[in-house]
Parts: C-alpha cells; sequence; structure tokens
C-alpha cells in the first residue's frame, strides 16, 4: 500500500483500499546539540540511529533508497539509467517529516505552468513537459537548528553633517555649495540574537541554489517520523553531517548578527571592524521534506527541476533555444530598421 498525498493513509493501488496512518502522540521535540555530538562520538542510542538500503548514481554520486527487489531504474537527479547495488547504512534516524501534499497530478500541472512562463525555451521541453511520467517523489533530508547569540563587536559610528564650499563657477563667479562629510566616532557593545529552526539542506545531489529557494515550508506542521509516510516514495540519506550543517547555519544567520550590530550602533552609516560571536543554547532536529524531482535532457546536458510537495513552488535549471532568441533578435532589428526607413521618409 501507498501513501496518498494529501491524506493521512495507505491506499491499494488496486483496490482503492484504505489504512489511516495513527497519529503519534510523540511530540517533536529539539535535541541537545553537544550533548548528541558527544553520544556519538562514543556510542549512539539504538533508538536514535537506523539501518537503510540504498543506492549510489554513478554518473553524479546521489545516494538514494531503493525499493526491496528492485534492480534497475533511472536516476531521479540526473536520468542516468542505474542498476541496483544497494548496501546497508547505519545513520541518524529522523525525527519528523512533512508528508506529501502536492500528488503526482497536480505536481505535472505546476511544472507544465512554470514551462510555459519561460521565455526562448526549446519546444522539446514544452512537449516533455506534457508527456513526461517520470516525475519522482523524493524526501529530502534536512537540519533544523535553533540557538542563542551573543556577539561583541567593534566599530564605528558615521555621522553626517554639512559645510559650505566656496568656489568659481566657469564664469568666474563665486558660489557656495552645500557638502555633506561625515564624522566617525569609535564604538563598541553586544546584541544578542535568538534563531528558531534555522534550516538546512542535508545533502548536494541537487543544486542548493533551488532547493534553498523551495522555502518557505510549513514546518508547524511536522509529524513524528513513520515508516508508513515514505511508502512509494524514495528517500535521500543526508551527505551533510550534523556538525557541517551548523556551520552552513552560522553562516546563514550571519547577515542577521551583521544588521543587529549596525541597528546597535546607530548614526548615519556604520563601520563594523571586529566581531566575536557565541552560540549557546544549541538544538537540533533531523527532517524529511518531501519533492517532486525529474530531470531532462536536451543536447547531451542534464537539466533539473524540483517542485515543493507541500505549496507547489517549481524551481529548477532551464535550457534556451538558441533559434528561437536568434529570430528575436532578427525581429527587433527588423522592426527597429522598419521605423527608421518610416521616419526618414516622413
Amino acid at each position: 500500500m501507498l501513501f496518498a498525498p494529501g491524506q493521512a493513509s495507505l491506499v491499494c493501488p488496486y483496490c482503492d483500499s484504505k489504512n489511516e496512518i495513527a497519529e503519534s502522540d510523540v511530540p517533536v521535540v529539539e535535541q541537545d546539540f553537544e550533548d548528541f555530538l558527544t553520544q556519538l562520538e562514543n556510542e549512539p542510542d539504538q533508538d536514535a540511529v537506523v539501518e537503510i538500503n540504498d543506492t549510489k548514481c554513478t554518473a553524479c554520486g546521489a545516494e538514494f533508497s531503493v525499493e526491496p527487489g528492485e534492480q534497475s531504474g533511472e536516476c531521479p537527479y540526473c536520468a542516468t539509467p542505474f542498476v541496483s547495488q544497494p548496501h546497508t547504512e547505519v545513520i541518524l534516524k529522523p525525527q519528523a517529516l512533512l508528508p506529501f501534499k502536492v500528488d503526482i497530478k497536480k505536481g505535472k500541472e505546476e511544472f507544465r505552468e512554470w514551462v510555459s512562463s519561460l521565455w526562448f525555451a526549446p519546444n522539446k521541453l514544452a512537449e516533455y513537459a506534457r508527456t513526461t511520467k517520470k516525475l519522482q517523489g523524493i524526501y529530502l533530508a534536512h537540519w533544523t537548528y535553533d540557538t542563542d547569540t551573543t556577539t561583541s563587536y567593534m566599530g564605528s559610528r558615521g555621522v553626517h553633517y554639512w559645510e559650505t564650499q566656496h568656489y568659481t563657477d566657469s564664469e568666474g563667479k563665486s558660489r557656495t555649495r552645500q557638502v555633506r562629510k561625515t564624522r566617525w566616532y569609535p564604538c563598541s557593545g553586544t546584541v544578542h540574537n535568538s534563531f528558531d529552526d534555522i534550516l538546512i539542506v542535508a545533502n548536494d545531489s541537487l543544486p542548493r541554489k533551488y532547493t534553498e529557494k523551495l522555502e518557505p515550508w510549513d514546518l508547524q506542521e511536522l509529524k513524528p517520523y513513520a515508516d508508513e509516510y515514505l511508502s512509494g516514495f524514495k528517500s535521500e540519506k543526508y551527505s551533510v553531517g550534523l556538525k557541517d550543517g551548523f556551520v552552513l547555519a552560522k553562516r546563514q544567520v550571519s547577515p542577521k548578527i551583521d544588521q543587529t550590530i549596525r541597528r546597535n550602533i546607530g548614526g548615519d552609516e556604520q563601520r563594523v571592524f571586529s566581531q566575536n560571536s557565541h552560540w549557546k543554547d544549541v538544538t537540533f532536529k533531523h527532517i524529511l521534506l518531501p519533492v517532486w524531482v525529474t530531470a531532462y535532457r536536451y543536447q547531451d546536458k542534464v537539466f533539473r527541476i524540483v517542485i515543493n510537495a507541500r505549496t507547489g513552488e517549481v524551481q529548477g535549471e532551464r535550457p534556451y533555444s538558441w533559434i528561437k532568441i536568434t529570430l528575436a533578435v532578427l525581429a527587433i532589428i527588423a522592426i527597429v530598421a522598419g521605423l527608421i526607413i518610416f521616419f526618414n521618409k516622413q
């Protein structure tokens, strides 16, 4: 039986029988970051890890789960045929997930609408969007981090003022004008920030610039992890570990800390010479988020499209038809030339 997107049930694809998925009363809780890392270095709690069977694409390197008995297929990320060589690995068990909400029919509709909005897309892409049956449902691994920060800084505050400047113009006449200048005052201080659910994609099989643009996610609807939600879908394990994920999280919130510092400095302009952040009360969750993925080959190059299976947001790579671009340029040249001839005659 397969999980039915948008429903809390498993459905038989042959007779439409349904089994409701029991709602878990186990809360989705944050885990202490430092304590968990220490635990992993020693002996991890068996309830916190899970064995997975996955295979690796020889072309793009993606590692994804395969169904029992699945011997071959196409990589969902690059459309390269694979022969399954599954291996078992122990990874951290996901704590929660967002179930699929957008079904495959709606996913294809969103894909077609996205393609129709693209300028100078080759006709083959539109044809592919109309006929494709290769939309693959995948759960992508993510980390979320909560943390409080205390940041000390040194900088300077710039305050604008105006001076009257005397000058001689091109006619030899004396003139005056107001010139803006800036006085700088040294300053230092400490600022505090709190961050909730810093979301980090935990693998790079899909370009991060696209997967990050799938936000926002309705994380308030997270469900405790249950195998039933994965029935009929693939899932990819994390390739960015818990510690490395927090490095990315720090980088992601750095502009927010800088903004807080500049607001604290005040004045008309700010300079920040140095800053040092202390990260405390760090907690995390390991979660799975649902996407529809398809890979399209055009002129020996792979283009990947990914769809948020909660909202229908589409992001991805797209090819260009240079024939269409050339025709458009020639049409513009012809129009401009026609206008020039017309106005010359007038």
